[in-house]
């Protein structure tokens, strides 16, 4: 799976997509107006963002991004582009529960 991948829905007047994975973990990939997404504006397709806010949940369904940016130090990760999220897509199917 890969960023052209996802499937999108219209979500708080921007787009959002959720894959899940085998293992259990998921991706909660945001944009729109109030998220870490750019730009800022309202839309309904993802083609109009050229960064994403994204957040990860483990298989119990509990915040899972820390683990993955341990430097951090918050439940989300913002401004993420196509190109961080197809490599967090890749290390997040990786992981083994």
């Amino acid at each position: 799976m890969e960023f052209k991948d996802l499937i999108w829905s219209n979500w708080q007047d921007g787009v959002a997509s959720s894959p899940k994975f085998d293992n259990g973990f998921e991706l909660s990939i945001i944009a729109g107006p109030g998220k870490y997404s750019s730009p800022k504006d309202e839309s309904n397709s993802p083609d109009d963002f050229s960064s994403f806010e994204v957040a990860i949940f483990n298989p119990q369904g509990d915040w899972a991004t820390n683990e993955f940016f341990p430097d951090h130090g918050d439940d989300v990760i913002g401004w993420q582009s196509r190109e961080d999220i197809n490599n967090l897509i890749k290390k997040t199917n990786l992981v083994t529960v």
